[in-house]
């Protein structure tokens, strides 16, 4: 494989690490998944697709090779979470996301109105907001709301999130990284997760730094800012945990 297009490979290794971490529900599995996908993609040279993609579609199928083809977790089937994931949290288009997945861009288009609709019903839970800014809080809780989940707390610092938690036992966790004078959000769910088992989201405006593979690192991460529908598939993700490897 010539020089430039591994080094692209390379580059895009943290947003693939994104998907499939958020495939799979777990950091080491997505990790694993990555590691597979990228030592047999380093040792071809497919000009098809551009490398980025060409690792979304490696990792779709090591994905499904390992049984997680025939699935619904969450009532969903795993063709469709891909689909959602890579036009939402990954950004891509239709016809990429088509074409990453190998189906025609049609079949692409109306399984995406599907996995949409099932969004719309799934169901609902509770959100506690760790964020230190207020304005942003505040566009977040309106988000949240959007998706149809409710509020159980918005907290500012270390202290605040943890003592929210254990009063409000919520079905899923949105914190961000940098929390100011309040502290570190990671340190915040580090605490929390020591006495409840509570899927997190992580929100930063850096998903690189937190997407190394070097540490322990979250599995679900979506960029500021984002959409109400990115937020939506990230959320049914993380509550229903994935189709996890075997």
């Amino acid at each position: 494989m010539p020089l430039s297009r591994r080094q692209d490979l390379l580059r895009a290794l943290p947003y693939a690490r994104r998907y499939a971490r958020a495939l799979c529900g777990s950091q080491s599995s997505g990790d694993l998944l990555v590691a597979e996908s990228l030592r047999e993609l380093m040792a071809v040279d497919d000009p098809t697709l551009p490398p980025r993609l060409r690792l979304y579609q490696w990792i779709s199928r090591h994905h499904a090779q390992h049984g997680a083809q025939d699935a619904k977790a969450g009532g969903m089937p795993p063709l469709a979470r891909k689909l959602l994931l890579l036009t939402s949290l990954e950004e891509l288009s239709v016809n990429d996301a088509a074409r990453v997945l190998a189906i025609a861009q049609p079949q692409a288009a109306a399984m995406l109105e599907d996995a949409h609709a099932r969004l719309r019903s799934c169901a609902q839970t509770s959100v506690l907001i760790i964020e230190d800014e207020p304005i942003i809080a505040m566009d977040i809780e309106e988000l949240v709301r959007q998706c149809g989940h409710t509020i159980a707390g918005v907290a500012s610092s270390e202290e605040e999130a943890v003592r929210l938690a254990r009063e409000t036992r919520p079905g899923l966790i949105l914190a961000d990284i940098n929390l100011g004078d309040g502290g570190d959000g990671m340190k915040a769910v580090s605490a929390i997760l020591q006495h409840q088992d509570i899927p997190i989201i992580f929100v930063t405006a850096y998903p690189e730094r937190l997407l190394t593979g070097d540490t322990i690192e979250p599995a679900f991460v979506i960029t500021k800012p984002f959409e109400p529908l990115t937020l939506a598939v990230s959320t049914y993700q993380a509550v229903s945990g994935g189709v996890p490897l075997n």
